[in-house]
């Protein structure tokens, strides 16, 4: 008879083995880095719809409903009570995705501008970035 099985994992035998989870931790961003990488995505997804026009009306609706879900998700993540940003601050970004909400259907029924929101979406990103507005 042969050996019998060894009872003990190694790292190598585990999908997420110490190494593989350190590996995780170093790709993963900090949340502001993801905040912005998300706002960057959703810019340059409005940023073609601006450069192209509105005839590829599959490419408007799918930029314009990623940014409304993105401030839709920032503006839930700020009515938690356990957000830690300044209240003031929260209620600022509430009301700042209530308007991103409303503006983005006159976009798809009144055939709005998509430029007000990459512009509201370059401002976060800036302060995201840590960049101050010029006096």
């Amino acid at each position: 008879m042969g050996a019998a099985p060894s009872s003990t994992l190694k790292p190598k035998d585990c999908p997420m083995s110490h190494d593989a989870y350190a590996r995780a931790q170093k790709t993963t961003a900090l949340p502001r880095d993801a905040e912005y990488k998300a706002f960057a995505e959703a810019t340059r997804k409005l940023l073609t719809v601006a450069d192209e026009g509105r005839e590829d009306l599959k490419q408007l609706i799918e930029a314009v409903h990623l940014n409304r879900s993105l401030w839709t998700a920032l503006a839930s993540d700020c009515a938690d009570a356990h957000n830690k940003l300044p209240t003031e601050t929260r209620a600022l970004i509430i009301s700042l995705a209530r308007w991103v909400s409303l503006y983005s259907s006159d976009v798809m029924r009144k055939k709005e501008s998509v430029e007000p929101l990459i512009d509201v979406n370059r401002i976060i990103m800036d302060g995201l970035a840590g960049k101050t507005a010029a006096p």
